[in-house]
């Protein structure tokens, strides 16, 4: 154990968000997301695993991970929109909104297929025992300031 360090995060999630630089992705997925597939075409090349639903996983992961302020017209945080109905707020979106407030940032939804192509090229995919539909968020980091 180390101080100061959010006891959820495996060695290897921490060390991911550490090398990741500004302006690279990290994807936080439920259960039901294609992690081995499309993490294979990321910059880890595998998924790792956190055996948290996505929003205490997420709640691990921002208090040491900054997000991107400097590119408003790109959101720094995505999720998945529902499929057939593209306004729908899915449930674990609504429940992480709070995280994501607490930084200044709303989760913006793209289509499913668009959300896929942009984890497939993210730094790395972190795989959660999230279960309920569409618990899947892109990160865009920060600078820490």
């Amino acid at each position: 154990m180390l101080i100061g360090i959010h006891p959820a995060l495996s060695p290897d999630v921490l060390h991911t968000i550490a090398a990741m630089g500004h302006g690279d992705c990290i994807v936080v997925v439920d259960a039901n997301f294609p992690a081995s597939s499309v993490a294979a075409e990321t910059i880890i090349g595998k998924p790792l695993y956190m055996t948290l639903d996505a929003v205490a996983a997420l709640g691990a992961i921002l208090t040491h991970l900054p997000i991107d302020t400097f590119t408003p017209e790109i959101s720094p945080v995505q999720g998945m929109q529902i499929v057939g109905a593209p306004n729908g707020i899915p449930e674990v979106v609504a429940n992480a909104a709070p995280l994501f407030a607490a930084h200044d940032q709303t989760v913006t939804l793209v289509e499913r297929m668009a959300f896929y192509e942009s984890a497939k090229k993210a730094f790395a995919v972190i795989h959660t025992t999230e279960t309920l539909p569409y618990g899947n968020f892109l990160i865009r980091k920060g600078v820490v300031l």
